[in-house]
């Protein structure tokens, strides 16, 4: 085994294998987005993108990837998976225009006979013809050998059979699944090194599930241990527990073992976000590299550390994920954290202040609430009892309405610097009403183009009684790449996102 790993090949598998997520079906133009993502910017070796004769949608997706692939000369990176069925999966491949094909054989002796209900040398038999009928049309053949962790445990001599056979045939790569996720990191480079040994001209892939949360541990053990390519999936998304996490693999890979992979790193984050956005699975605030918190610090001491000599840093630093650290407000943060913030703000507190909004501060997280930078020079203005800042986007009044059978409307009176306004309109729901007759007003009397809503979130305390606040957090497109991400409290959701949108609004102004 290897101290150090010359170079691997990542193979991104979300299109087929992480599909298979519960819940999970992409529409063709989300897969051609995620494809394009994954090649072009995040720069994967390869992406297997579905399985052969699934649907329509499938073949319209498949054709779609390729043609673009095609046109940038990156047709060779895209595959997709196919069977054992007489050529039928190949021909629909081909049609497809994709030339690539991974075909999917019986890697243990029960899948072999109790699956397909046949004797180990006739289904070799019928492997043997599928490559051959694959090459003749001039793809590009890889080979699963599906449940292979189990074959090596159960039947390796039907393993050897099956590669001894094949190993003389035009496959470019064998792909060793642990299908069910049951092997540990130990068993993955023993079973290598026992391939290895019997084929050293082979090339090998590893494929990780992680029912026992050892996908990672295992696919660095099958890198270590002479595996070419391993396979991965955005966010770690597939069936049951999952696969290995794209930026998981890579982050260990390159800080742990010095791997060469050709991942830009600065794009894992963007694709993780695309990802989510189109599967509906969201990302673990805790997921490494990813997650919401990886690099959001809450002790104060660590804050402090990192003021001094950045003591509390490692080498997943957020810019090279292109991301940013951030110090979390809460009843944990403390000064530093606090100073951090004011620091970034470009507000500047005597001590005696600073420990003034430490204390409000952690009696807010005491409360639950959530504390975000925007709040904090309200917080301030409050702690120190000045008048409070001058509103120069105000609410008058509003009124919002809904009836049965009726689109929800608004009547809204705001006051902006010195100005009194007034607008109508109707809405796909309250908030939505509220929103469009501020842009009715933003548009008409101040020619001004009106912040583009991001993303919407509301939670509810614990406990679910009626008088529990409801807290909404309002992300907001600012123009240039910026996103600006204001919070609102009340009882009632549409005022606590009115209350969020008002100071978002105070923001632009103030900026003006």
């Amino acid at each position: 085994m290897n101290q150090y790993i010359p170079c691997i090949e990542i193979m991104d598998t979300t299109l087929r294998d992480g599909e298979q997520t519960n819940g999970v079906s992409f529409l063709p133009h989300e897969k051609l987005m995620i494809a394009r993502k994954l090649l072009s910017g995040v720069r994967v070796d390869r992406i297997e993108v579905a399985s052969a004769r699934v649907s329509e949608g499938e073949r319209e997706a498949v054709t779609m990837i390729c043609q673009q692939a095609r046109q940038k000369g990156l047709l060779h990176r895209v595959e997709v998976l196919g069977f054992i069925d007489g050529g039928q999966s190949v021909d629909w491949i081909d049609a497809c225009g994709c030339r690539v094909v991974n075909l999917l054989a019986k890697g243990s002796l029960k899948h072999c006979s109790y699956q397909l209900e046949k004797a180990a040398e006739e289904h070799i038999a019928d492997v043997c013809r599928e490559v051959e009928y694959a090459h003749q049309k001039g793809m590009d053949v890889n080979l699963y050998l599906e449940d292979w962790s189990n074959g090596m445990r159960d039947s390796a001599d039907y393993v050897y059979q099956l590669m001894d056979a094949l190993v003389r045939t035009p496959v470019r790569r064998f792909m060793l699944p642990d299908t069910l996720g049951v092997m540990n990191p130990l068993q993955v480079i023993e079973n290598f090194r026992k391939m290895r040994k019997r084929y050293p001209d082979a090339n090998f892939d590893f494929h990780a599930h992680n029912d026992y949360d050892l996908a990672v541990s295992n696919s660095l053990a099958a890198a270590l241990s002479g595996a070419r390519g391993i396979h991965v999936t955005v966010n770690g998304l597939g069936e049951r527990c999952g696969n290995a996490p794209l930026a998981s693999v890579q982050a260990i890979l390159k800080d742990q073992f010095h791997a060469v992979t050709h991942i830009d790193e600065s794009q894992l984050n963007d694709i993780s976000r695309m990802v989510e956005s189109f599967s509906g699975i969201a990302v673990a605030p805790n997921q490494p590299i990813v997650g919401e918190n990886v690099f959001t610090q809450v002790a104060g001491v660590h804050a402090d550390g990192d003021s001094k000599d950045k003591l509390y840093y490692n080498e997943l630093m957020p810019e090279r994920f292109g991301r940013r650290r951030e110090y979390a407000l809460g009843k944990n943060s403390g000064r530093a954290n606090i100073a951090m913030n004011l620091e970034e703000l470009g507000l500047e507190l005597t001590p005696e202040q600073t420990r003034r909004v430490t204390q409000r501060i952690t009696e807010l997280g005491d409360k639950k609430e959530i504390v975000t930078q925007d709040d904090l020079p309200y917080i301030v203005s409050d702690v120190l009892k000045h008048e409070p800042a001058d509103e120069k986007v105000r609410l008058i009044s509003y009124v919002v309405s809904t009836a049965y059978g009726l689109k929800p409307g608004a009547n809204v009176s705001v006051e902006i610097n010195g100005q009194r306004y007034e607008a109508a309109a109707t809405g796909d729901g309250q908030y939505d009403a509220f929103v469009k007759a501020l842009r009715y007003i933003y548009k008409k009397y101040l020619g001004r183009t009106f912040p583009i809503l991001a993303n919407y979130q509301v939670t509810i305390p614990p406990g679910g009684r009626t008088d529990a606040l409801v807290q909404t957090v309002i992300s907001w497109h600012m123009g240039n790449g910026r996103l600006l991400r204001t919070r609102g409290l009340d009882v009632d959701q549409t005022e606590a996102a009115i209350k969020a949108t008002f100071k978002m609004l105070n923001i632009v102004e103030d900026s003006m």
